[in-house]
């Protein structure tokens, strides 16, 4: 089933938030200097940023998310990148916000399969020099 237009819409306008210091903000198909300057300092060309919360698009209880999120944690795909806490937040407080990751270094295809082994509808994909791109997995 393709995603529902009203997901898409929500992903496209969400806030994908880094917890360095400051916050690191960004969003989908807006370039981001801080964002390719972080790739630059380690090395990296692309990365991803990925929940495990609330899979298929549908609100879970926060217990339930904190465990998705700590079993994203501690997967396989993960040993050999880079990684920063941090959430997607919906600027209109209408969706609670979700516990999430910057994965440094990873690909485009790695990335994917990392969401779709979380039942996510989708990610967001990061290429130095370009805007952050959803990538709808389902």
């Amino acid at each position: 089933m393709p995603l529902d237009p009203e997901k898409r819409r929500a992903y496209e306008a969400a806030e994908y938030v880094v917890f360095f210091e400051p916050e690191l903000v960004f969003r989908v198909g807006e370039p981001s200097p801080a964002l390719d300057e972080v790739l630059d300092s380690l090395e990296a060309q692309t990365a991803a940023f990925v929940t495990a919360a609330n899979p298929h698009g549908e609100r879970r209880p926060d217990e339930e998310n904190r465990a998705a999120h700590a079993e994203l944690l501690t997967s396989s795909f993960l040993a050999d990148y880079g990684t920063f806490e941090g959430e997607g937040r919906d600027p209109f407080r209408r969706w609670p916000a979700e516990p999430s990751l910057l994965i440094v270094g990873i690909a485009r295809r790695e990335a994917a399969a990392l969401g779709v082994a979380h039942d996510q509808n989708a990610i967001v994909f990061i290429e130095k020099g370009r805007a952050p791109e959803l990538v709808v997995l389902v």
